[in-house]
């Protein structure tokens, strides 16, 4: 089946019944994962999904339907249905769909599908989890256990047509392996995780690698104990730093600024943190998880510096928004078929500096690495961020002991101006938000 031509059956269909705008957006999707526990299998899924959502615009009333229904019958019921909700909403000027000025040429994305992970065997995945769980316990026989060691695939087409011009397909690749052994010593259990998220299969990192990375950040947590309450320079790990910059997005989210429900709104064009700070949303990136040609309304994905060396240059915006805050979209409507689109971001990083971690450690004489925060992170209303957290102790530049049961807290604003030194390591490692290594000259550490 064409889906990229039933998409625009579907618009001139619902143009025809009265729509002055109208828009399909349709998913095809399929997905298996295992997950192992003990050498055993515990669990093997597989599973398809698509759906069609089309939205339309009736004298300035918007409605929105969707199905997953692609018979003749199933598609013309879908149409009725979104034109009869229009009819009966309430009008809106802002209501319409990208126009001519926001559709222009879309960028280089590269390469998004891999054959290899598209035809995964069953197989590979059961043995890749096998192999990191295996690789896991051998590494330290202090992990009496693994939570779960899970892996999978899933293969994404999107499809999209509009009654404005433009229409596009494109197709995509992920695939993933995560591994969580627990540890135990004099009593105490601790638990560990790591995990790789790739498109491509060649860019996984190995299953043994995996398990071992898991091991040692389960065992390097055992005899942890808090610290007294201070405040000390403070260095978070890469996926923790991924965790505050998920924070700023929130912030640089242009619906909660233009209700003025931001901590940033103020700020724009204002320095709020060094040169070496830059945060962008690059919906092009090479490889990035959330690259794309176009974004959930047909828009060209683009990048984005939200932070351009520490001065805030810009939000981000979907076309709704963007017309209610006089600006211009940015590429980041994000949706699945069965919803309207919102704001959302593509790849998202703070970018890299040019010192190793290591070298970060190695300056500060007291204070906490931080390996995993717990909780919900920072209110982007307020900017307050306060947090449990785990990590290991620095002392004269070197990681000592573990440190569990205390809180890390601070304000966003403060946080981006006590940045003082970014990494090289920049990882996505867990999804599309990428974040090195990244210290601040001061927090308040909150234990004993």
């Amino acid at each position: 089946m064409n889906y990229e031509q039933l998409a625009k059956k579907v618009v001139q269909r619902a143009v025809k019944k009265g729509a002055k705008q109208a828009e399909a957006y349709l998913e095809v999707g399929r997905q298996s994962s295992v997950r192992v526990r003990e050498g055993q299998i515990e669990d093997l899924t597989e599973a398809t999904s698509k759906g069609l959502g089309i939205r339309v615009i009736v004298k300035d009333r918007l409605g929105f339907a969707y199905t997953s229904d692609f018979t003749p019958a199933g598609l013309e019921r879908v149409v009725d249905l979104a034109v009869q909700l229009a009819e009966a909403a309430a009008p809106n000027k802002l209501n319409g769909l990208p126009g001519a000025k926001d559709l222009g040429k879309r960028g280089d994305t590269g390469i998004l599908f891999d054959p290899k992970v598209a035809n995964l065997p069953g197989d590979w995945k059961i043995q890749a989890a096998l192999e990191a769980e295996r690789a896991g316990r051998a590494q330290d026989a202090r992990v009496v256990t693994f939570d779960s060691v899970s892996a999978g695939d899933f293969v994404a087409e999107v499809y999209l047509a509009s009654s404005e011009g433009t229409s596009g397909g494109y197709s995509g690749t992920y695939v993933y392996l995560v591994a969580v052994p627990v540890a135990s010593q004099n009593g105490q259990l601790q638990t560990g995780y790591w995990l790789d998220y790739k498109r491509f299969l060649d860019d996984l990192e190995s299953p043994e690698s995996i398990g071992r990375e898991a091991t040692k950040r389960a065992v390097r947590m055992l005899g942890a104990k808090p610290v007294k309450t201070q405040q000390v320079p403070v260095v978070f790990d890469p996926l923790v730093a991924a965790s505050f910059v998920g924070n700023l997005s929130q912030a640089a989210n242009g619906n909660a600024v233009y209700q003025q429900s931001s901590v940033l709104a103020p700020h724009l064009g204002k320095r709020l943190a060094g040169k070496h700070v830059t945060l962008v949303d690059d919906g092009l990136l090479p490889r990035g998880l959330a690259t794309a040609p176009f974004d959930g309304e047909g828009v060209p994905t683009r990048r984005t510096p939200i932070l351009d060396q520490g001065v805030l240059s810009g939000f981000l915006y979907d076309a709704f928004t963007a017309r209610k805050a006089k600006a211009r979209t940015t590429g980041n409507a994000s949706r699945g078929y069965s919803a309207l689109p919102g704001i959302g971001t593509t790849n998202l990083y703070l970018e890299k500096g040019t010192r190793t971690p290591e070298e970060l450690i190695r300056e500060v004489p007291q204070g906490l690495y931080v390996t995993a925060l717990l909780g919900h992170g920072a209110d982007p209303v307020s900017g307050d961020m306060s947090c449990g957290a785990n990590g290991l102790w620095i002392e004269n530049g070197e990681l000592t002991h573990p440190v569990q049961e205390v809180t890390v807290a601070g304000h966003l604003l403060q946080m981006l101006k006590d940045v003082d030194a970014v990494g090289s390591d920049l990882q996505f490692r867990g999804g599309s938000v990428g974040a090195p290594t990244v210290r601040f000259r001061q927090l308040t550490v909150s234990g004993a």
